[in-house]
Order: structure tokens, then C-alpha cells, then sequence
């Protein structure tokens, strides 16, 4: 018995000393990474409330004068016509990579760039022409001499000639200057209507010619443009387009000038319930009655 309490009073004892040891050595932790000013992980990138919206391009020029923000629907073509622009111009000045992929919500300049604006402005035009237009004027030496010789009104016969065909060339610069022709002899079906009907459609036959309405060159032609069919459409100059729809063939290319009088097109009934032409005049992308500028019949 005495034996056994010693043994039991020396291992406790030996116990409390192993304990009193442990105690006094420093206990290491694991380290402890405070994550407290971090983000959860993809709590944010995964939550659409807090994604970044994705701007479509030009956004940033969305409203200002000269531009488009492209609406559903909308084409290149369709633009340049509304626009009355080139659908190419328009894919040169946004530097479009793939003209036939634009997004709703895209902003697309419709007017040619700064720098050709600055060349074109009206006081710039309006300095050179009264430039050149005032010292002919202001000497009296040569006005005097050329006007009473005999030989200048010899000169001034042939003259009144070459006047009637430099008009469709000037009708570049101005509004007023195109000289107009009905593009078909057939009867007019239906008249203008500014929602129904944005041009005339003309009676006719299939295969009947169609002429262009006045010199001008070819900014589109093809059927890529819904409820025309087979279509071309004609820049005159910096004010108006004309459009020739539903034709049965196409006999020009895009970046064609043609004359006034020309044919450009054979008389169908491509994307329309009878054979006819449907044509439009555009004064500045704006759909006006052609009857108004076409001569009386």
C-alpha cells in the first residue's frame, strides 16, 4: 500500500511539472490573412447590377448635329437614303470595318468630316465666287472692249448652245440647277404621300426603260433595301437623290455617272404586287413630291 502512494504521488508530481513545462513554452498559430477590405471573390463581376454597361460606339456623339443613332431595322443603305448620303461615304467616315454589321444604338456621322465642311463652308464659297466675279466687273477696260466687237457676238451665238448642257454639271453646286425629266412615259398610279407613299409609282410594261431623271452618279444598286426589289439610286448633287424602284433589271454599277435621259434600269415588278416604277426625289435625306420638279406633261 505505501508502496502504491508513492507511486501515484510521484507521477502526479511528475505530471504538474510536465504541464508547468508546456505552459511556459509560446504557442504558434497559424497566421491569420485579414481579407477584410477584399472584395468577395466574383461577387461583383457576377452580379448584373454592378457590370459595367457596354456603350455602343459614337455613343459619345449621340444627338449632335450631322449624326445617327442607329434604330432597329436600320440598314447602311437605308440610312444614306434618309440621310441623302452615300451609304459608302457614311461607311469611309466611320471607318467601318464590316458595313453590313452596325448595332442598334450606334452613333454614325452622316456628314462628310470637319475639314471637308471647312473647304465646302458657304462664307468660303461665298468669298471665292465674289472674288473672282468683282474684278471682271470693276474693269471697264476689257468689259468694254469684248462687249461692243463684233466678233463677241458672233462668239456669244454658239455660246447660248453649250448653256443648255453645262446645267445638269452645275447642278453639283446648286439647288435650283437640276434639269428634271420624268424617268417613264407610263400614267401615275398613285401620288405622293409622305407616309404612304414617299414618291409616285408610274405605270408601265416589263422591260420598259428607265431613264435617269437627271446626270448624277449611281450611289447604290442592288436589292438590299426591304419593299424596293431591285433598286438605284442616283446622287445629283449635295441636296438631291433620286430613287428607281422595283425594276426587273439593272443596267449601271454603283460609282457610275450617267447622263440625264440615260437608262439605267428596265421596268419590273420585283418586290411589288404589279409591274411599275416607283420613283422617289430626296431633297437632303427628306422625301418630296416629285410632281413639284418634274415638268408638266
Amino acid at each position: 500500500m505505501v508502496g502504491s502512494r508513492s507511486f501515484w504521488v510521484g507521477a502526479m508530481g511528475t505530471a504538474v511539472l510536465v504541464l508547468a513545462g508546456c505552459g511556459s513554452k509560446p504557442i504558434t498559430r497559424a497566421p491569420v490573412e485579414d481579407r477584410s477590405n477584399q472584395a468577395p471573390p466574383q461577387s461583383v463581376s457576377t452580379d448584373p447590377r454592378t457590370q459595367a454597361v457596354k456603350q455602343p460606339p459614337g455613343f459619345e456623339n449621340a444627338g449632335k448635329s450631322g449624326y445617327y443613332t442607329v434604330k432597329p431595322g436600320d440598314t447602311l443603305i437605308r440610312i444614306g437614303l434618309e440621310s441623302g448620303q452615300s451609304h459608302k461615304d457614311i461607311s469611309r467616315w466611320n471607318a467601318l470595318e464590316n458595313p453590313n454589321k452596325i448595332e442598334v444604338g450606334q452613333v454614325l456621322r452622316i456628314v462628310p468630316p470637319v475639314a471637308n465642311e471647312t473647304v465646302s463652308a458657304k462664307p468660303v464659297v461665298a468669298a471665292t465666287s465674289t472674288t473672282t466675279a468683282l474684278p471682271p466687273a470693276s474693269s471697264p477696260a476689257p468689259a468694254a472692249s469684248t462687249a461692243p466687237s463684233a466678233p463677241a457676238k458672233a462668239a456669244s451665238a454658239p455660246a447660248s448652245a453649250p448653256a443648255a448642257t453645262p446645267a445638269p454639271v452645275a447642278a453639283s453646286g446648286g439647288d435650283d440647277t437640276v434639269a428634271w425629266m420624268w424617268p417613264t412615259n407610263g400614267a401615275v398610279l398613285a401620288g405622293f404621300d409622305e407616309v404612304k407613299n414617299k414618291g409616285v409609282d408610274i405605270a408601265g410594261n416589263a422591260g420598259d426603260p428607265v431613264l435617269a431623271a437627271a446626270e448624277g452618279k449611281v450611289v447604290y444598286a442592288g436589292s438590299g433595301l426591304r419593299g424596293y426589289g431591285n433598286l438605284i439610286i442616283l446622287k445629283h448633287n449635295n441636296t438631291y437623290l433620286t430613287a428607281y424602284a422595283h425594276n426587273q433589271t439593272l443596267l449601271v454599277k454603283e460609282d457610275q455617272t450617267v447622263k440625264r435621259g440615260q437608262k439605267i434600269a428596265e421596268m419590273g415588278n420585283s418586290d411589288a404586287d404589279r409591274v411599275k416604277l416607283h420613283f422617289e426625289v430626296r431633297k437632303q435625306g427628306k422625301p418630296v413630291d416629285p410632281t413639284k420638279y418634274l415638268p408638266a406633261r
